[in-house]
């Protein structure tokens, strides 16, 4: 078991930073940070032909994409 130090549902910049490395094409990182409708229309376009993953990619890295909440990555 994992022990979670921050609030429940916060999300982990690590793995947001994977997932949009790996899975960013599919739209699986904006699933992951809870922007179901961007998640959907990057799956649907292939990650806007690789370009918008990676812009998400970068923005994630700097730290300027967080959470659909509104909360930092942790």
């Amino acid at each position: 078991m994992s022990e979670n130090n921050g609030t429940p549902g916060q999300k982990d910049f690590t793995t947001a930073l994977l997932l949009s490395f790996f899975l960013g094409g599919l739209g699986v990182d904006r699933f992951y940070l809870g922007y179901t409708g961007l998640g959907v229309l990057k799956l649907f376009t292939l990650g806007g032909c690789g370009i918008w993953s990676i812009i998400d990619f970068v923005l994630i890295a700097t730290r300027k994409l967080g959470a659909a909440d509104g909360s930092a990555l942790k």
